[in-house]
């Protein structure tokens, strides 16, 4: 399998929403958002993309401040080519290009779970979420 591996590529939000369909991960991102795709694409200060004979098959989407924390928010290979190894290649790519005590942070969709103790991730449970709608205490 002959995969190009780049750094910060122009992605468009068409191609990162076709990749999300193909990955299963768009069945839990605002894909049918065309404004929201496009903030989540452009806003992205580190993106890792994966391509095969042109075509977007893969990309790790963080937000970083490159020193302390990096928020891995996309992880997405198509299910075509799951279990080859490009998702890991990401996740590498993606660390080599931040500071060396910086942590790469995500949530695991649940499906994926498993997935990210087999390449190195420990697990964490303090993650809190406070959506969008919802109001803070006090």
């Amino acid at each position: 399998m002959n995969i190009e591996y780049k750094i910060n590529a122009p992605i468009t939000s068409e191609q990162f929403v076709e990749l999300l369909k193909a990955s299963t991960l768009g069945e839990r991102r605002p894909i049918e958002d065309k404004e929201c795709m496009d903030g989540m694409i452009s806003n992205s200060n580190l993106t890792v993309s994966a391509w095969q004979n042109g075509e977007l098959v893969g990309v790790a989407r963080s937000v970083t401040d490159f020193h302390y924390a990096c928020y891995l928010s996309d992880l997405a290979v198509s299910e075509d080519h799951q279990k080859s190894g490009i998702g890991k290649q990401l996740q590498v790519l993606t660390q080599k290009q931040l500071g060396p005590k910086c942590k790469l942070i995500l949530i695991a969709a649940p499906a994926a779970n498993q997935y990210y103790a087999h390449i190195g991730f420990t697990h964490n449970p303090r993650c809190w979420v406070l959506e969008r709608d919802d109001r803070p205490a006090g």
